[in-house]
């Protein structure tokens, strides 16, 4: 994709909104367009819930999951291959990029993220990367924690039905087992941890731009952003 060249941008975008609302899409594709690098934070999050299944801790533990989000070794490179990924996700030297989307890591990713402790060692990880600038950074609490001070702040949004069909599709496209009732029903339990977990809750900033894309295709929420920059 062709960069485009706009006059002074921000440091740093910060990008977010509910789960399944199209923030690594829009994420990615605005990224690529100015020649910035694109990072999903969520990521980090659905790393440490996995890992955690992995080894058998167990999510209610909140010490021993603390524990592993400050040891573990996550890293995000460039895609690997062309099976729709937007980028390989490295867990301790391993590829798991498709791991950190299953049904159980959905189930528990929301509660290993609301734990202060998971929260501190990931933020950390996630300033010293924006510190560089160049960075469309994409979670849950970028512009009102991770990044209050960045330039441009974005909270993409959309009703959990359109969100539950493009997560629906999109694990049917990957040749997952899934239903629609159970995806749904899994949204809106993340959106009530999310919303309203003790530290970092999932809230648009004062200062960000609010996007309902339910009516909005991908491309249309890219012009809009596209347009802010200009």
């Amino acid at each position: 994709m062709c960069q485009q060249k706009l006059p002074k941008l921000p440091k740093n975008i910060a990008i977010d909104g509910p789960a399944a609302s199209g923030k690594t899409t829009i994420g990615t594709i605005v990224a690529n367009k100015i020649g910035y690098m694109c990072l999903d934070t969520g990521i980090m999050y659905r790393a440490v819930a996995f890992q955690a299944l992995k080894e058998g801790i167990e999510i209610a533990d909140e010490a021993a999951v603390t524990g592993l989000a400050e040891r573990i070794e996550i890293d995000i490179l460039h895609a690997s291959s062309e099976d729709g990924r937007q980028f390989d996700v490295m867990i301790n030297g391993e590829d798991h990029t498709w791991d950190i989307r299953t049904a159980a890591v959905n189930a528990v990713v929301s509660e290993v993220s609301a734990y202060p402790g998971v929260r501190r060692a990931m933020t950390v990880q996630q300033r010293k990367i924006a510190e560089k600038g160049r960075i469309v950074m994409i979670g849950r609490d970028i512009g009102t924690v991770v990044l209050p001070d960045a330039e441009l702040k974005i909270y993409l949004d959309a009703s959990v039905e359109v969100r539950a069909q493009r997560r629906y599709v999109e694990d049917l496209g990957h040749g997952k087992d899934a239903c629609l009732e159970d995806v749904v029903e899994s949204l809106r339990h993340r959106d009530e941890i999310d919303s309203g977990r003790a530290v970092a809750p999932l809230k648009a900033a004062e200062d960000a731009i609010v996007i309902d894309s339910d009516k909005m295709t991908v491309y249309e929420v890219v012009e809009f952003v596209m347009g802010l920059l200009k």
